[in-house]
């Protein structure tokens, strides 16, 4: 099968020419996710939401290819690639903040952190108690305040963690939180 015959079959809804296209191009477009620090795990689910994108678009009757098939699959399995791995950078910086918050033991430096947080606005307050005292996912956090989706929930966070540390470095010393 050639480039046009197999876009056109897809077009159609012809799930031979997507096994087709999974096959022939499966080592080309894992290879991309393999060597830019992915498992062979995230290569094949990169690759098959690569495709379902593809599939969607090519049976919406929207799509029109100016390149080769390949070269459209390979741009959709990078891009999916790059927001997975801002992800999970998103979420070892949270595994970072937390760790450092939650080492507070003493008394003052609790006091001295709630004095600053009674300085935040109201959603700030609830965010960052939900998040750090409560320990709320980012998604019943986004549910609860009725933010629209988890990343303006994170998006929230990082900023009243931000205000806080500001609050608390422009209030007090290090000598402060030194035991």
């Amino acid at each position: 099968m050639n480039e046009k015959e197999i876009f056109e079959r897809i077009q159609r809804g012809d799930e031979k020419a997507l096994e087709f296209l999974y096959k022939k191009y499966y080592r080309m477009m894992t290879k991309l996710v393999i060597t830019n620090s992915g498992t062979e795990e995230e290569a094949r689910d990169i690759y098959q939401d690569a495709l379902i994108v593809f599939w969607q678009k090519a049976t919406s009757g929207n799509l029109v290819l100016t390149s080769k098939i390949s070269t459209y699959i390979y741009s959709i399995c990078q891009n999916l690639w790059r927001k997975e791995l801002d992800r999970k950078k998103r979420l070892s910086n949270e595994e970072k903040d937390t760790a450092v918050t939650t080492d507070m033991d003493s008394a003052e430096k609790e006091k001295i952190i709630a004095r600053c947080m009674d300085q935040l606005g109201d959603t700030c307050k609830k965010v960052l108690m939900y998040y750090y005292f409560e320990e709320m996912s980012m998604q019943d956090i986004a549910e609860k305040l009725g933010f629209a989706n988890t990343d303006t929930a994170k998006t929230k966070k990082y900023k009243c963690k931000k205000k806080l540390d500001e609050l608390v470095k422009a209030q007090y010393s290090e000598r402060d939180f030194l035991d």
